[in-house]
């Protein structure tokens, strides 16, 4: 619920400010389609099947639930790399330079996003990895154990790891480390505080949001990736259900976090948001059912 209030409101926001939203704002954007996308398509299925103390459908409906899950995971991850290296770029570069990042060109980064990611969901339904039920039953993902018992499953998860992990997670923090670097170097150069211009404020707190956002989603999925490891190289009963239920459920929270970040850095979005609030409720006032005098509006209507 949280995630598809949250991320509806970023949507809602980002279509009403379509013609001012800037080039990077764009995969911010694409980050909340993603964690509404996994919502909406994982999450129904996942708690009916917990209701149910077991999983709902057969093998067809757990590949579904896993290409899902990694389509939408991988969307994100390359998300917050793209948004790292492009925060990166605009603080290192001049001005004329960062204006070189068009729309245009972050769309197609974003393009680029899905079709990498939909790749790598559909290989192991062409025959390179494979999808399976998680060890607590309840949910699929990436058949993990096969990293042993198969040269498929080991080349398939030892690539993934590699490109879809460690390789954007290092870059998430070599960028943010050479930005506080850059603006640890700015700072020191300014003796006093109220001389710094509002610009490099902005940029200051707009790079931390970035932060926050990616903190979020990798110490999110921190747990689920530990105990995935560790069912690669250890037999999956070695681990209670309950150990790998609670990084799982964790990891999904991830979902749920950004819009909270943006209300907390952004007075834009405070700003939309409470125009929306008070465009829901002028609508609910609308739609009353108060038919009396007092209600000039029904009356009208009457």
């Amino acid at each position: 619920i949280l995630t598809i209030l949250g991320n509806s409101a970023v949507l809602a926001t980002a279509v009403k400010r379509s013609s001012f939203l800037k080039s990077p704002e764009l995969l911010t954007v694409n980050l909340a389609i993603a964690d509404i996308g996994m919502a909406i398509s994982m999450y129904p299925l996942a708690i009916a099947s917990a209701w149910n103390h077991a999983w709902l459908g057969g093998d067809a409906s757990c590949v579904y639930y896993a290409l899902m899950g990694f389509l939408f995971g991988v969307c994100s991850m390359m998300t917050l790399c793209a948004m790292a290296v492009i925060r990166f770029l605009v603080t290192n570069s001049s001005k004329s330079n960062s204006n070189k990042i068009t729309k245009n060109t972050v769309r197609v980064l974003i393009t680029f996003i899905w079709l990498y990611s939909l790749l790598w969901a559909i290989l192991p339904l062409v025959g390179w990895g494979y999808y399976g039920p998680e060890p607590f039953g309840i949910s699929c993902t990436i058949a993990w154990s096969k990293f042993h018992s198969s040269s498929n499953g080991f080349s398939f998860i030892l690539s993934m790891f590699l490109l879809c992990t460690v390789l954007p997670a290092l870059t998430i923090v070599a960028c943010y480390l050479g930005i506080a670097w850059k603006v640890h170097k700015a700072y020191q150069e300014i003796q006093n505080i109220d001389r710094i211009p509002n610009a490099a404020k902005l940029e200051k707190k707009l790079t931390l949001m970035a932060v926050l956002i990616s903190v979020g989603f990798l110490s999110s999925w921190t747990p689920y990736a530990a105990a995935s490891f560790w069912s690669i190289f250890n037999s999956s009963d070695s681990l209670q259900p309950i150990v790998t239920l609670l990084p799982c459920l964790f990891a999904k929270s991830s979902t749920a976090y950004n819009p909270f970040i943006y209300y907390i850095f952004s007075k834009t979005f405070r700003r939309e948001i409470k125009q929306l609030q008070c465009c829901f409720g002028w609508r609910v006032h609308f739609f009353g059912t108060n038919n009396s005098a007092e209600n000039p509006v029904s009356m009208m209507w009457s």
